[in-house]
């Protein structure tokens, strides 16, 4: 056990030092955009990552000489049309979707003529927001539900049921089995075989009016009335089966193809509200939630928004280089590399008026009462168990009284008086006390008594409880560390994102006064005063 604990030390120390802001880079966003703004969906060119095109909430632009110069594709003059998501075809680089809220548009000249080839019947079908573009078949989710067309957009039909009327998040499908297929949507997640098997819904949400606390699930409800805690759903490109959903409860994940789902870790993030996901080729994951952009590594989640200002972040998206593009109301930002290097100070001034690891490690266990020397007694008090004797004593007491009287005697004649006496003829007491003690040794348990079987279930607990505890104040005592490296990263004109660092710095130190009785707080107040 003690050699986990270090290699958890060590490791965690390793990951601060390369990986976590203590490093003497930082991570610099590249305002790419120029003068567009309310940037909404990216998409940049597999084969030539120059080219770039940017959806705003005002048309489509596209620049080819990795964002110094931008060139509009197209406008609606109608009204105000948002370019929700930028999608290639599967088979042909060519041709690109737009799913707008005026319908889904196509090129097949890399933008340069588009056409309108789905506009739904109504004001919320007309709002599209998810595409799949396959081989054989397009799904599009849109604002009140979801629709296919298998002869490449000339025709659509609406699904049945329930998805036929949500509101969908996303669909996706893994580019290593082409015909599993999942969409997230207002009332859940559901997952398709292929393309004649019907959807089934893996993970459950029910929508709750007006954005209320009210689990039960209302199926008259309009779609604008209806508010899910879904928010996006990501696949893993080398697993099929490994999914990952953006909540805004938190991150869950599925090892087994949405079958059953299990919380993801959430060291890291300052909120749990998460709105986006994406899992690279790599399998690293990014997210993004109403407090910035995080990936996820060594076990925690490290900020990327750090240097940058924004109000709102509608997408991020992946090139081929690993440039990270992130899409938000300030326009379109490019971050290079993603490694996330963070400037602050050097790793050892972030533990000198810190306690040392151990130290807080070894306050938690006595505080838990889970120490190991607690055993070892247990054992030795269940050995000497065999040298007591046990002792019985025993009091026997027996109290008799016996008395018997008569009248006894002669009886007269002629010639002389008879005699008589009265009388005890007999009178006995009995006044006995018995005293008893007897010592019995069971030998037998100098090897193996039964006390024995409970210390061992007994001590299986507690050990289980001890690695509970260390691995919780590890976490917590590298999170501290990093959140501060993070902080000092930060402008002093940052004021809600130092707020937000200098917050969860005050919960860490809580969370670990509370696994050690105060020892933290204490101890660090102490090796501050020795500082100076």
């Amino acid at each position: 056990m003690e050699r986990k604990h270090f290699f958890y030390f060590a490791a965690a120390a390793c990951f601060l030092f390369t990986s976590s802001g203590l490093s003497q880079g930082e991570d610099v966003w590249e305002n790419i955009a120029g003068e567009l703004l309310n940037a909404k969906s990216v998409a940049v060119d597999a084969d030539n990552p120059r080219v770039i095109y940017l959806g705003t909430d005002n048309g489509l632009f596209r620049s080819q000489d990795s964002g110094k110069s931008w060139r509009n594709l197209f406008v609606s003059k109608a009204r105000k049309l948002g370019v929700n998501l930028l999608v290639f075809d599967s088979q042909d680089k060519d041709i690109l979707y737009a799913a707008t809220t005026a319908g889904l548009f196509r090129s097949v000249n890399k933008g340069l003529r588009w056409d309108r080839i789905f506009k739904g019947k109504s004001q919320d079908e007309a709002v599209c927001l998810s595409l799949v573009v396959l081989p054989r078949v397009i799904y599009l989710g849109t604002s009140k539900g979801l629709f296919v067309s298998l002869d490449k957009g000339r025709s659509w039909h609406k699904e049945k049921g329930r998805l036929g009327k949500t509101r969908v998040f996303n669909i996706v499908h893994s580019s290593r089995d082409s015909g599993l297929l999942y969409l997230a949507c207002t009332d859940g997640v559901f997952k398709a075989a292929n393309l004649e098997d019907s959807w089934e819904r893996v993970f459950t949400a029910y929508p709750r009016e007006n954005g209320g606390e009210d689990d039960n699930e209302v199926e008259d409800q309009d779609e604008e009335d209806r508010h899910s805690e879904i928010r996006y759903l990501a696949v893993n490109p080398n697993d099929p089966k490994h999914l990952l959903l953006a909540t805004q409860r938190g991150i869950y994940e599925s090892k087994d193809s949405g079958e059953s789902w299990g919380n993801f870790p959430e060291y890291g993030l300052l909120s749990r509200d998460i709105h986006m996901l994406i899992i690279s080729a790599e399998s690293r994951i990014f997210c993004v939630s109403k407090s910035g952009i995080f990936v996820y590594r060594s076990l925690v989640w490290e900020e990327l928004s750090l240097g940058f200002s924004f109000k709102k972040i509608n997408h991020i998206s992946l090139d081929r280089d690993g440039n990270l593009y992130a899409c938000s109301e300030n326009g379109l930002h490019r971050l290079a590399p993603y490694l996330g290097h963070t400037k602050g100070k050097a790793l050892t001034q972030y533990f000198i008026s810190e306690p040392d690891i151990e130290e807080v490690q070894q306050a938690a266990i006595k505080y838990a009462e889970v120490d190991p020397g607690k055993i070892s007694n247990w054992r030795k008090q269940a050995a000497k168990k065999a040298w007591l004797p046990r002792v019985t004593v025993g009091l026997d007491q027996d109290i008799n009284r016996t008395v018997s009287k008569s009248i006894w005697g002669t009886s007269g004649t002629n010639t002389y008086d008879g005699k008589h006496y009265v009388g005890p003829d007999d009178e006995t007491k009995y006044n006995n006390k018995n005293l008893g003690i007897s010592f019995t040794w069971e030998l037998g348990d100098l090897i193996w008594n039964s006390a024995q079987t409970s210390i061992d279930v007994r001590s299986r607990l507690m050990v289980q409880l001890r690695d509970d505890i260390l691995d919780e104040v590890n976490k917590l005592y590298f999170e501290r560390i990093r959140v501060m490296a993070e902080l000092d990263s930060l402008l002093i004109e940052d004021k809600k994102k130092r707020f937000e660092k200098e917050l969860r710095i005050r919960e860490l130190t809580a969370s670990l006064d509370g696994l050690t009785g105060g020892y933290f707080s204490r101890q660090a107040a102490k090796n501050s005063l020795c500082k100076s």
